[in-house]
């Protein structure tokens, strides 16, 4: 390409670019943190962040009252009495109870230490997940360069958590099933993100994988009803739809913070049911494309456990920016495959670029929908040449 003259490698460009960048995240952090912008504030009070609500979830489970993280007056006077001010906003506790059992364990800490714990145990699980998947330590560097990343770890998010779920279960799908279905129940956690599984192991007669998803997703509902009774599962399930009006109805997040094809159409102002017909149709859509290239057996498995990850992205109405180092799994599967070429190493570096401007504020509007649609456009590209369509052929840069 012309646009690496003078025997550049571009690989090896994108290497230290990358790497620059892992390096200036780390930096901001830890300036973050001396300055008391990042976690406790100088008066020693925990910065009203996401992780707030994992850590007084788990406080209150731990004091017997784990339904009451379901109640929201309840749930934001815990917040309130943490932070030891009071605050505006919202943060809703809107995970199944399985997830109480983390929170309580994080609840036995002091708040710092808990943050950095988090945050710290879930970056190494992700970045260990991207180094296998991609059979490349520097891969992992690569990982940490990407703007959600540091996202998450600011919000003290578990964007990282999921990735490295959805990534486990596609490492191992092909060769241990079991496991991977052991892995895959526990992403109720997240059930948006697991959606499109099941329709996959179905249509490939995946049975095992399936079998043992079910019977761990059922022990994410068992094992808390029998720990903390039945009112606890009655209140999560009598909040979702108070949660699922207001995060995706009525927007009190903010339509802007949305990275998906419903957020980016309500930010446009188009109403709720002109918004779910698009979000569905690019669903069914996905999933139709998602069937009939898993049933192929032309295309690898690495291009398809990245058309698995990227798809569970496209499908969901709900997903913010910390959610999005989910990302990079179909990256490391891509690579896995064989080494970018010039023009894919281009394209992450465009969606990268995407993801940058809503970090540095310059674009706070769904753009991660724009770097989604980067990376299944690299999909498509690599599919039609595995299915003997014409596509101009590219020379491969081996990454250092």
């Amino acid at each position: 390409m012309t646009l690496f003259r003078d025997g550049v490698n571009p690989a090896k460009l994108a290497v230290a670019v990358a790497g620059g960048f892992a390096i200036a995240w780390a930096g901001c952090l830890a300036t973050m943190l001396r300055g008391h912008s990042w976690i406790m504030d100088v008066q020693g009070r925990p910065i009203v962040t996401d992780f707030l609500e994992v850590w007084v979830a788990g406080r209150t489970t731990l004091a017997g009252a784990a339904a009451s993280a379901y109640d929201p007056k309840l749930h934001h006077a815990a917040q309130v009495a943490a932070a030891g001010q009071e605050f505006h906003g919202f943060l809703w506790w809107h995970y199944p109870p399985i997830v109480l059992f983390l929170a309580a364990a994080l609840g036995l800490m002091p708040y710092l230490p808990a943050f950095l714990v988090w945050v710290g145990s879930t970056l190494a699980c992700y970045l260990a997940a991207i180094a296998a998947i991609a059979r490349s330590r520097v891969a992992a560097l690569l990982a940490c360069a990407m703007p959600p990343v540091f996202i998450n770890a600011v919000a003290g998010q578990n964007g990282c958590f999921t990735a490295a779920l959805i990534g486990v279960v596609l490492l191992n799908l092909e060769t241990r099933p079991i496991l991977a279905g052991a892995f895959l129940g526990f992403l109720t956690y997240k059930p948006q993100f697991g959606i499109l599984f099941p329709l996959v192991l179905v249509a490939t007669g995946r049975w095992r994988a399936f079998a043992s998803a079910g019977v761990v997703a059922a022990l994410t509902i068992l094992l808390p009803w029998g720990v903390f009774g039945g009112e606890t599962i009655r209140a999560f399930f009598h909040f979702l739809p108070r949660a699922s009006q207001s995060l995706l109805v009525n927007g009190d997040a903010g339509w802007n913070k949305l990275q998906t094809v419903y957020g980016f159409t309500r930010w446009l102002g188009f109403q709720n049911l002109s918004a779910s017909v698009l979000q569905g149709s690019v669903g069914i859509a996905t999933a139709v494309a998602l069937v009939w290239l898993w049933r192929r057996r032309d295309v690898s498995y690495a291009l398809k456990a990245a058309s698995l990850a990227t798809a569970v992205l496209c499908a969901t109405p709900y997903l913010y920016m910390y959610d999005l180092p989910i990302l990079v799994v179909p990256l490391a599967f891509l690579h896995r495959e064989r080494a970018f070429d010039a023009f894919e190493l281009a394209g992450i570096a465009l969606a990268a670029a995407c993801l940058l401007t809503f970090t540095f504020g310059v674009l706070v509007i769904p753009v991660g929908t724009f770097g989604i649609a980067i990376v299944a456009a690299l999909i498509v590209r690599r599919t039609a040449e595995r299915t003997r369509h014409f596509l101009p052929g590219r020379a491969a840069f081996q990454a250092a």
